[in-house]
């Protein structure tokens, strides 16, 4: 158990940071799934659609630390691959 103050007041801070950075992973599987689904759907046009609105917020994740680099440039790397070669 926290026995220091700044103990005490890195247990709130943590639990404040685990909420914040597991909404912003939610939000970036969201985003991601909605274009797995687009592909799966055939549809190019809401594919790229879908693949705009992801990858801003797969950089702002990579930003606030909460993705490593590369975890997210290998997935934007996939998926546009995988969008590009819908016909």
């Amino acid at each position: 158990m926290a026995n220091t103050p700044q103990a005490k007041k890195r247990i709130r801070r943590n639990a404040r940071r685990a909420e914040v950075n597991g909404a912003r992973i939610g939000r970036i599987r969201t985003l991601v799934k909605k274009v797995e689904a687009a592909l799966g759907a055939g549809d190019k046009s809401a594919a790229t659609a879908a693949l705009s609105a992801a990858q801003p917020e797969l950089a702002r994740g990579v930003a606030k630390g909460v993705l490593h680099k590369n975890t997210a440039s290998r997935k934007l790397s996939r998926l546009t691959k995988r969008v590009s070669a819908l016909g």
